[in-house]
């Protein structure tokens, strides 16, 4: 089934809710993440003019949101992404990113970025020493076993633009990608 696409402010109240939960259950691993506050960043996109979202719904239900929070002039930050885990891998998470990337070329945005963090040992950068050199070490990232984000964003075209070392502690760091629209 190819799920519809809502904005937030068109949602039910049940709907919200449901994406509090999907934001929850996707970053179950990182209760750090969002934990309590997923219900805040859910209303977050819903109260602050400089953010918005959408859910891909499927037969009434939530099963995938994306984010996006005007930062510049001219680049968006996609932040967050999140599908439900029983649907994860079955292309909804693409597809939510394809379509803000339509939105932010409608709106003549012409970059989008995001971080991803690695606290759990998904890539090759997690536990290292960054420095020196922090930028040499983007060319050799790969994704471990246990998988991350950035190997599902750079199938989509995004590409390392940054690393912040050690941003979630030691050996922790956060991952920049971007994209030209």
């Amino acid at each position: 089934m190819t799920p519809r696409f809502v904005d937030f402010p068109d949602l039910s109240p049940e709907q919200r809710t449901e994406a509090a939960r999907v934001l929850r259950d996707a970053f179950a691993d990182r209760p750090e993440a969002f934990g309590d506050q997923a219900e805040d960043e859910v209303e977050s996109f819903l109260s602050d003019e400089d953010r918005a979202a959408f859910a891909a719904v499927e037969d009434g239900r939530v099963v995938g949101w994306i984010g996006r929070v005007a930062t510049y002039s001219h680049a968006w930050e996609l932040h967050p992404l999140a599908v439900t885990p029983g649907r994860q891998r079955h292309g909804i998470g693409a597809a939510l990113t394809r379509e803000l990337e339509a939105r932010a070329k409608a709106a003549e945005v012409i970059t989008l970025y995001l971080g991803t963090d690695d606290e759990y040992g998904g890539t090759s950068l997690h536990g290292s020493d960054l420095y020196p050199d922090v930028a040499g070490k983007i060319a050799g990232v790969t994704a471990t076993a246990r998988g991350h984000a950035f190997a599902f964003y750079r199938r989509l075209g995004y590409e390392i633009v940054g690393l912040i070392p050690d941003a979630n502690g030691p050996g922790k760091p956060d991952i920049l990608m971007a994209k030209r629209l």
